[in-house]
Order: structure tokens, then sequence, then C-alpha cells
């Protein structure tokens, strides 16, 4: 239980890095808040973690570079998602 509350508390945490670096590989404009980009940040590194623990890559010695990359490209696909659900909202 307790592996599984670190996790959470790490990605929230990774998620104000990857965040805003899912922002910067999207093409376009995302209209969402700082708060929608780190929670999205957040979850695609927890979804991004699990993928990365599935494949054997989370725990390498040194620097887990695959596992970032997994990450970033999972939190860039959640605040993609949370932008074009926020941007049909406003359009309605």
């Amino acid at each position: 239980m307790g592996y599984w509350i670190w996790m959470i508390i790490v990605s929230l945490i990774a998620g104000i890095i990857f965040g805003p670096l899912a922002r910067l590989v999207l093409p376009g404009k995302q209209n969402i808040s700082l708060g929608w980009t780190i929670l999205g940040g957040g979850i695609g590194a927890f979804i991004g973690g699990l993928i990365a623990k599935l494949l054997g890559v989370k725990d390498t010695p040194g620097p887990d570079w695959i596992q970032y990359l997994i990450q970033i490209i999972c939190a860039a696909i959640v605040v993609a998602i949370i932008s074009s659900r926020n941007s049909k909202t406003k359009a309605a």
C-alpha cells in the first residue's frame, strides 16, 4: 500500500515538471490553466510510471531516461485530452 501512495505523491510532484514539458511538445495553443497542466502532467507521470514498470525500465542504474520519456509522452497525451475537452466546453 505504501508503494502506491508514494508513487502518487511522486507523480504529482513530477507533474509540476512534466505538465509544462508536455505543453511544449504539443503543437498549437492549449487553453487550460496551470492547475490543469500540472494535474494532467501528474496523471501522465503516474500512467507512464506504470507503463515503465510493466516494461521493466523503471528501476535502472543511473537516471531512468526511458521512464522519463514515457512519462512525458503520457503527460502530453493527457494534457491534449484535457485541452480538447476544455475547448469543447468553451465552444458550447
